[in-house]
């Protein structure tokens, strides 16, 4: 393996969408969601050490998840684990993780990728990762990867690429949010639009230049913390400054404003399992097309439903279609599907009406 190669997973995340089997205490990636017999995290760990020394792996996470994170990713050691003691979203936890390596190795190619991802094709995906490793070891650029749209899909965020750049890489525009239905379909029809998979590669000097460049502020926050990082007195450091930190994500800190960014088709399936919607396009299905994950059920003039529920958990329904069904310890979600992406807002009347620990 090239010693070179670094990985930063983002395991921080709540993923509200998928309550209630994802809760603030134990989020969605330490979940077994495809019945894989690996939990996400789990899942990521193993695919990006087909070609990452398991050492240069970090998981960046709250500092409520450690032990979860330890627990699960038994190759992991304490000191791979960098924490968040405050949520500030993804600019200062990148820009932080990157002087940490920047430190340990200034040759280092890193990658960030999320927890939480489906990939099957992974030799695919090693293949193409090395391909903008190769990249960005050649170029200071920036680099993401993004999938071609099946669908005008509103969940995910959009890559616009110039159309007359590289064959294989080309060059990003610009980075669009997640449109409205009638916009994704006008994405689609101009064939220069990618769905944004948030994973991300680049060298570590680039990143941290990148950063001093466009966020001189948070840079010099960071930077600070030089003599301190990989020793006994980081923690220290990071529990007295991490919460000064603007609370901003790489798009809007980093990705808006650079304008060498380059972006590779990837050439793998990939789904983000964002909410229980995008679970149910991967699961097997029964002849109704219902996906059932450890019920026993007896299913009448019911199609297309996604039911979760504890081992050997009897479900009896008729005439149901298009819903989701979750049995979680004293918690039952029967909600429809067309409205899931709602489910994150629903959290908000439960924890005022029902309290903080069902979410």
């Amino acid at each position: 393996m090239n010693k070179n190669y670094y990985a930063v997973i983002m395991a921080g995340g709540v993923g509200s969408r998928f309550w209630p089997l994802s809760t603030q205490g134990y989020p969605k990636q330490f979940h077994d969601l495809l019945g894989s017999g690996q939990t996400l995290i789990q899942k990521t760990f193993s695919r990006l050490n087909r070609f990452i020394p398991k050492e240069n792996i970090l998981v960046l996470t709250n500092e409520r998840y450690k032990e979860l994170v330890l627990e699960q990713l038994v190759d992991v050691k304490e000191d791979q684990v960098i924490l968040e003691p405050a949520r500030r979203n993804t600019a200062p936890c990148v820009l932080y993780a990157s002087l940490k390596i920047l430190k340990k190795n200034p040759n280092a190619l890193m990658l960030v990728a999320p927890s939480d991802h489906w990939i099957e094709d992974e030799f695919t995906f090693e293949k193409n990762i090395k391909r903008c490793f190769e990249e960005c070891a050649q170029k200071e650029i920036l680099m993401t990867l993004g999938v071609k749209p099946t669908f005008p899909n509103t969940g995910y965020g959009y890559i616009e690429f110039k159309k007359k750049s590289g064959v294989e890489i080309k060059k990003v525009r610009q980075f669009r949010e997640k449109p409205d239905y009638e916009t994704a379909k006008i994405f689609l029809t101009k064939g220069n639009f990618l769905w944004n998979a948030g994973i991300f590669v680049w060298g570590v000097r680039s990143i941290v230049n990148a950063f001093q460049k466009f966020q001189p502020e948070l840079y010099t926050l960071f930077a600070q913390g030089m003599q301190v990082y990989n020793s006994d007195n980081e923690s220290d450091f990071i529990a007295e400054n991490y919460e000064k930190a603007q609370d901003i994500s790489i798009d809007y800190a980093i990705l808006e404003h650079a304008k060498n960014i380059h972006v590779l088709l990837a050439g793998f399936d990939w789904n983000d399992l964002g909410t229980w919607g995008s679970l149910y396009n991967e699961l097997e299905k029964d002849g109704n097309q219902n996906a059932i994950l450890n019920a026993k059920t007896l299913l009448t003039n019911s199609n297309r439903n996604i039911i979760k529920t504890g081992p050997g958990k009897i479900v009896v329904m008729e005439g149901l279609n298009d819903y989701i069904v979750v049995d979680k310890d004293n918690i039952l979600l029967v909600y429809p599907k067309e409205k899931e992406q709602d489910i994150k807002t629903v959290l908000v009347s439960v924890k005022q009406k029902l309290g903080d620990h069902l979410i």
